[in-house]
């Protein structure tokens, strides 16, 4: 994602002598930074010129130059592993986690990409082919491999061994919990790393391990990922095949980028848009167009139906000029209380609080909600009129009481038609394949105005015929 260097303060200071220590002096670069988090270099990295990004991670070791590249704004890494030659680049992917690899080489050209999985050692090669396998959008396409499994039979003291020994060669990304196999090497049992200290001499992984696991398949989708992990307080979350063998793990830092991706998406939806591939601040001028022209051209030609609406009622109007007064109190009513309901319903499906076949009982209870809201927006309306007109503030005619009867009475129609109406269209939606996050508020709200424009003439044409009308 990218960053504001308005928040990156420490970076900003920096750049400037890490700048003039790459001109002076490239070879102190690695010595006068050690000090520094990866994420915070990597900072740095963002604020320098883009053509002097390379010379900066050229002037680190090679592991230190892969855990910044990790940190590194997505459009400015891809830019700069296309520019360098494809051993170099290998040399460096090569280094980093699996998962990590696997998304980086994702992000750029797929012909580079190739080339730089070519040239990888054989190990890291085929187990990166492995993960490309997998959607990035699901459990296997987020997993690391990295993880610590020991047999079940195995003593404590002999795992702990293990562990130690996989520390110290720093190749194990998740080492906070330990998985037990059994004789088939299928998932048996987990225990943290604090439970496997605490366990008593002499003691079996199988005494002290949990075998009430907790895990997901290859092919589930990051949001249940996410779900599980936060439903089960996870700081890794297996993901295991059919047969039951482990593949590797989720860890929670990839959940939390997950999280924000999917959040992200759902508001740009809710935004009457569809959602950017790309950071804001990355996306180029056309794309950004397609992503939101399609939408509002959709919303165009529905809010195309709101002018034919009042054309259709363009006599009443003329024979009332009061109605129009209250064209926007009404639509935008309607529409806002069907915001408010989609909004509720699309959050609710997606933490799983409700289903698809739940849909009548939110009906039976926004029904009542949209009832009571449009009688509390009824009787707002109906004291504006009756106040305006007796404090002189305007003169709604002698038929004022009959005025403030048809808004106080549409407005009851159209708010609870509207929230009737957000909180089934994301079931709908959701029914027949789509993300029901695209039932966003514009959507709604377009469909409300036409409606709400119907029920309200409607309800005009029959308080007022035979006086205004």
């Amino acid at each position: 994602m990218a960053k504001d260097p308005q928040d990156q303060p420490v970076a900003a200071l920096l750049a400037p002598d890490i700048l003039e220590l790459l001109e002076e002096s490239p070879g102190d670069v690695a010595a006068e930074t050690e000090e520094l988090h990866p994420a915070d270099l990597a900072a740095v990295a963002e604020q320098i010129p883009h053509d002097r990004v390379r010379a900066l991670l050229s002037a680190l070791p090679k592991e230190r130059a892969a855990d910044v590249l990790e940190y590194l704004d997505e459009e400015l890494r891809a830019e700069f592993l296309e520019e360098i030659p494809t051993e170099q680049a290998a040399a460096l992917v090569s280094q980093m986690t699996p998962d990590d690899r696997t998304d980086v080489l994702e992000e750029i050209d797929e012909a580079v990409a190739e080339e730089v999985v070519s040239e990888l050692p054989a190990e890291a090669r085929a187990e990166t082919e492995r993960l490309l396998q997998f959607e990035p959008d699901t459990a296997g396409g987020l997993m690391t491999t990295e993880f610590v499994s020991v047999s079940a039979d195995v003593q404590v003291d002999e795992a702990l061994e293990q562990v130690r020994a996989l520390a110290r060669s720093g190749r194990r990304e998740a080492t906070y919990n330990l998985y037990a196999t059994d004789r088939d090497g299928r998932l048996a049992g987990v225990l943290s790393l604090r439970e496997l200290l605490a366990a008593p001499p002499g003691a079996k992984i199988s005494d002290v391990a949990w075998t009430d696991v907790v895990s997901v398949s290859p092919q589930a989708d990051r949001q249940e990922v996410a779900r599980t992990t936060a439903n089960y307080d996870l700081i890794a979350v297996p993901v295991v095949s059919e047969s039951g063998h482990i593949m590797g793990v989720v860890t929670v830092d990839d959940v939390i980028d997950v999280m924000e991706e999917v959040q992200t998406e759902d508001i740009q939806k809710l935004g009457g848009m569809e959602a950017l591939d790309e950071p804001y601040t990355s996306i180029g001028f056309w794309a950004m167009i397609r992503k939101r022209g399609g939408w509002l051209t959709a919303l165009f030609l529905g809010e195309m139906l709101t002018a034919t609406a009042m054309g259709h009622f363009e006599g009443e109007i003329a024979h009332a000029v009061v109605l129009a007064l209250f064209v926007p109190l009404i639509i935008s009513s309607g529409g806002n209380s069907g915001s408010q309901a989609t909004s509720l319903i699309i959050r609710a499906l997606a933490l799983r609080e409700i289903h698809v076949e739940d849909w009548w009982k939110i009906a039976l209870r926004e029904l009542p909600s949209g009832l009571a809201l449009g009688s509390l927006l009824g009787l707002v309306g109906v004291t504006r009129i009756l106040l305006w007109q007796f404090t002189g503030w305007y003169d709604y005619g002698p038929h004022y009481r009959l005025v403030a009867a048809t808004v106080g009475i549409a407005l009851v129609g159209v708010v609870t038609f509207g929230t009737l109406a957000g909180s089934m269209l994301p079931f709908l939606l959701k029914r027949l394949g789509f993300d029901p996050a695209s039932a966003s508020a514009p959507f709604v709200a377009t469909l409300v105005d036409v409606t709400g424009l119907v029920i309200y003439f409607t309800v005009a044409l029959l308080i007022l015929r035979g006086t205004l009308l």
